[in-house]
């Protein structure tokens, strides 16, 4: 007997699917050893409650759902300061992390792959009072997940959040911000910020550069300047896409810590989710805080 397992899963994640791969999963993990304990979320932040619950009474927590299930239940870890270990079975609209670890989207296979698999210390970001897994972000589209309803993305997917996107090129706030990081200040008027560890956003790679490692202790930060003409806009777009910095539009840079503060406060999204709205953000880096099983 390997030892008791909660495992929480959102029901209404990814169309669903989950319903219909339950019981298999269920049976992998208990022929892999593990006594387990169901919790389906009820509703916002129950995930993040039972992880503070259980932590102490399991030997390991597994959770499905989007990155914002993931979210929930990293931050209730990372509150109460728990070590138990994580395994993780995608089951979003988009699933960046998942990506960026190579985490399977077979759900049963993700199951078996932390019944066999390895744990793996990622980074994970602290946010003033709060916590995020791959990305703290501000500015143009980055209320779109929130926004965008769970039966839209259920339908669309991915390109849910392009559509919901798309209507908003034509009005974007412009935000003057200090940004202060390894011993330097980057001020300038930003559309959009994004503080990363993860290979991808949003579903799209490349958007933070190809040198990323998860557990370096390294955030990558990606800061967009309003363009003036539709030349400066090409640019950034050719930037993000090729993934190259040689542009002045873009401010991309890698710390372990940020300060960054503006003239008002902005609203803020982790990893998907809305974060709050903040005139003064302190962003720490906490290096290979939590062990999570992965089998690549």
């Amino acid at each position: 007997m390997k030892g008791r397992m909660l495992f929480i899963f959102n029901p209404r994640s990814g169309k669903g699917q989950i319903r219909n791969k339950l019981m298999d999963i269920i049976d992998v993990f208990v022929k892999g050893g593990y006594e387990v304990v169901v919790h389906p979320t009820q509703g916002a932040k129950d995930a993040e409650k039972m992880a503070k619950i259980m932590a102490e009474e399991v030997d390991l927590i597994v959770c499905s759902g989007g990155d914002g299930t993931l979210d929930e239940v990293v931050t209730g870890l990372m509150e109460i300061g728990a070590s138990v270990p994580l395994g993780y079975i995608p089951a979003g609209s988009t699933n960046d992390f998942a990506n960026s670890l190579e985490i399977s989207r077979d759900m049963v296979k993700a199951a078996q792959d932390i019944v066999d698999g390895h744990l793996f210390s990622v980074d994970v970001g602290s946010f003033n009072e709060d916590n995020f897994i791959y990305v703290a972000a501000f500015g143009m589209f980055t209320d779109v997940s929130y926004e965008t309803s769970q039966d839209l993305k259920n339908i669309l997917g991915h390109l849910a959040y392009v559509m919901e996107g798309a209507k908003r090129i034509f009005d974007v706030k412009t935000y003057h911000l200090c940004v202060e990081a390894n011993g330097e200040v980057h001020e300038g008027d930003y559309i959009y910020g994004m503080i990363t560890n993860s290979h991808s956003v949003g579903g799209f790679r490349n958007l933070v550069g190809n040198d990323v490692e998860m557990d370096d202790g390294l955030f990558e930060v990606t800061l967009i300047k309003k363009p003036k003409n539709p030349l400066e806009l090409n640019e950034i777009i050719a930037a993000l896409i090729n993934a190259y910095d040689d542009t002045d539009m873009i401010d991309a840079f890698k710390a372990d810590s940020l300060y960054i503060h503006g003239d008002e406060a902005i609203s803020w999204t982790l990893d998907g989710e809305f974060g709050g709205e903040h005139k003064e953000v302190n962003i720490k880096n906490r290096k290979q805080a939590l062990d999570i099983f992965i089998n690549s």
